[in-house]
């Protein structure tokens, strides 16, 4: 580590199960390269490799990316695989459960000074909800010198579970606001939408938080010419394929997969859904916005803190309310402009400049607590 002044120079390395679609994923793919633009040293450490665009996108901007193979990430041997990393760096920031514990771990294993953080990335989890795991959650989290929250939501019930509040702090996520305001349309009709089709988008992974069957089942109470185009992949694909087939919709749902082109995708989208069962903050909400159009979210923690006052709400879960929504918009063409000029200018709270800065503010603060 160099300093001089108020010039720091670190190494840094990020840890994460995997580079796959998620906000986390899509957070280390945004920061990593601005960070090392600002002269620190970075590395992306993944516990299951494999290529996706997230890691296409690190390494054309230059980061090193170091991958454990193509194994489970529950293996406690990972520790063990961990430990010759701790001391290379100045910090290690990780994201996600159970890179969480395996770094920890390993750091007490190494003896190393260096500074660990950590960055909690939803409000709730299944460890929260067994009184079994708490122990343990604590025991871990106390070996981090801080715990970044991607919201105040997020910070509070993190805090609240552990019932304590030292180092948890909110460090709000953020995107390159350029980047999507720049891009260009994707051409629809390359994955069968028609010009006059109203297109209804959801990014996010299929994971049990994110809900994509009420967009599905939404579709039934809508006309035709609304479809639905889904970005992202994940275990729960194939149950939310059988829910098309079972609702006759197959004809208006398009599943894209895994895509390094989501700010032309979203250009090329009428409304933004995200139709979470819980989020830590709604990134793909945010994505939407700076895209410039409509979001229409579930009303939940951490998500609604995000959406609330520009874009649309709708109850966790309720179709109806969702197909209302779109309906909306399909039919008043003025109130579909003025909601996607009110996310635009929400979206401009989100930039992922700000957010570098203060992750910089807090390694230095950790790495150089007398300062």
């Amino acid at each position: 580590m160099r300093h001089s002044g108020k010039v720091c120079r670190m190494k840094i390395l990020h840890v994460i199960n995997s580079l796959s679609t998620g906000g986390a994923e899509k957070l280390v793919a945004d920061i990593a390269p601005l960070q090392r633009e600002r002269g620190h040293n970075v590395d992306v450490l993944c516990l299951r490799g494999g290529k996706t665009p997230f890691r296409e996108m690190l390494e054309a901007a230059g980061i090193r990316v170091i991958d454990f193979g193509a194994g489970t990430v529950y293996s406690p041997f990972h520790i063990f695989r961990l430990i010759p990393f701790i001391r290379k760096y100045d910090v290690i920031h990780v994201h996600l459960f159970p890179a969480q514990y395996w770094v920890a771990f390993a750091k007490i294993l190494s003896f190393a000074g260096t500074r660990l953080i950590t960055t909690e990335h939803s409000t709730r989890n299944r460890r929260r909800e067994s009184r079994w795991w708490k122990p343990f959650d604590r025991f871990v989290y106390r070996r981090y010198d801080a715990i970044s929250c991607c919201s105040e939501l997020a910070e509070t019930s993190l805090a609240d579970y552990l019932r304590e509040r030292k180092n948890i702090l909110t460090v709000a996520n953020g995107i390159d606001l350029a980047c999507y305001a720049s891009a260009q349309a994707f051409p629809r009709k390359t994955f069968g939408v028609a010009p006059d089709d109203f297109l209804v988008m959801q990014i996010a992974g299929f994971r049990e938080a994110k809900d994509q069957d009420t967009v599905i089942r939404a579709l039934a109470h809508l006309p035709k010419r609304v479809v639905a185009a889904f970005v992202g992949d994940g275990v729960r694909r194939e149950a939310c394929a059988r829910l098309v087939e079972s609702l006759g919709v197959r004809e208006r749902v398009h599943f894209l997969g895994i895509r390094a082109d989501v700010p032309e995708l979203l250009k090329a989208a009428d409304v933004v859904v995200m139709s979470s069962h819980w989020e830590g903050f709604g990134l793909a909400a945010v994505e939407g916005m700076v895209a410039g159009k409509p979001v229409v979210a579930s009303d939940v923690p951490g998500l609604a803190g995000v959406v609330r006052g520009a874009g649309i709400l709708f109850p966790q879960g309720d179709e109806k309310s969702l197909a209302g929504a779109i309906t909306h918009l399909v039919s008043d063409k003025d109130f579909c402009s003025q909601t996607a000029a009110a996310c635009s200018r929400r979206a401009c709270d989100f930039d992922i400049r700000r957010t570098v800065e203060k992750y910089e503010a807090l390694y230095e603060k950790c790495a150089f607590p007398a300062r």
